[in-house]
């Protein structure tokens, strides 16, 4: 097992690295704004634009900049500065980042709390009308855009602009951080976290219930029921532990992905995370920022990777790393 996580780190090493330097030669490649022309203000002469540019780092060849950088994050894990405001990029992730927790830890706990026992009923109850009707609404959250759900949610229910306002549902823009009011923190957080799970417990709901209906009809089961096993025992200790597996895979990426920023519903409420630092930056062509965010992304799913198939030995026992 340890040898097996060596080289999945060594490989988690070669893929991030891989990435960054994907990311450098798209950037270099394709048309995009000079940062030192943004910087520079309005009518600057070309001996500013270079001095700019100078300071910047931009005039220098595209492996040369990668080597900086790379030398820089390695040992200092240093992201650079911000093109436009000329901030640290790791201090903005930093400050950034706990709404973005925030957002991942409730909407996973929310997801899971209802997608896990709605699929368990749905393969318990196959073909009845719990079953089509649990099913059939997941479908509908599967197919609606998160960023419209958001906007409905806000629209109906916000404390603010609602239709029918709900008091402990705050708009848009009203997140406080943990440390300021858990209170606040808590009602401002909400509305995005149900959002946030609508989607992911719907198709958490379709994988539990297809893999369990699998995982019901195998040799093993028929033997706990022949041993006069109660039925949830026989559902709950051996139906579900193999039949949550591919979960796993699921889960672990999905958390790895919202916590290198969930674009939509961090702009849609307006909450200071990752995704929305991120989106700011693609739109004022801040490449530091990009780089940093899509960085921090790409370290959160190796890790995620690794932690699933580490706990696939866990859940099932057929599973071994030599």
């Amino acid at each position: 097992m340890i040898r097996y996580i060596i080289r999945r780190l060594l490989w988690g090493v070669v893929l991030l690295v891989a990435v960054i330097m994907i990311t450098f030669i798209l950037f270099f490649l394709l048309p995009s704004v000079n940062p030192a022309v943004l910087r520079a203000g309005r009518t600057p002469s070309q001996a500013v634009i270079k001095e700019i540019a100078h300071d910047l780092g931009t005039d220098k060849p595209i492996y040369t900049q990668f080597w900086l950088y790379m030398k820089r994050l390695v040992f200092h894990f240093d992201l650079g500065y911000s093109y436009y405001s000329s901030a640290s990029v790791k201090s903005l992730i930093i400050n950034r980042l706990p709404a973005t927790i925030s957002l991942t830890i409730g909407g996973v706990i929310i997801w899971l709390a209802f997608g896990i026992p709605i699929g368990i009923i749905s393969a318990i109850k196959r073909r009845t009308f719990v079953d089509r009707f649990s099913m059939g609404g997941a479908l509908v959250f599967v197919s609606a855009p998160v960023y419209w759900l958001g906007l409905l949610a806000l629209f109906f229910f916000s404390s603010d602009i609602g239709r029918f306002p709900i008091s402990f549902l705050h708009g848009a823009g009203s997140y406080t951080g943990i440390t300021n009011s858990p209170v606040n923190w808590f009602e401002s957080l909400l509305m995005p976290w149900f959002v946030l799970a609508a989607t992911s417990a719907a198709i958490y709901a379709r994988l539990v219930r297809g893999s369990l209906i699998d995982v019901m009809g195998e040799d093993y089961i028929r033997t706990a029921r022949a041993k006069g096993l109660p039925e949830r025992t026989v559902v709950m200790k051996h139906g579900l532990r193999s039949a949550i597996t591919p979960l796993v895979t699921v889960l672990g990426l999905d958390i790895a992905l919202l916590l290198g920023g969930a674009v939509l519903v961090e702009t849609v409420f307006d909450i200071p995370g990752i995704g929305r630092l991120n989106f700011d930056a693609i739109q004022a062509s801040d490449f530091p920022i990009v780089q940093g965010t899509i960085t921090l992304a790409a370290i959160f799913i190796i890790v995620a990777n690794i932690i699933v198939d580490i706990a696939y030995a866990y859940l099932d026992p057929r599973v071994r790393y030599s």
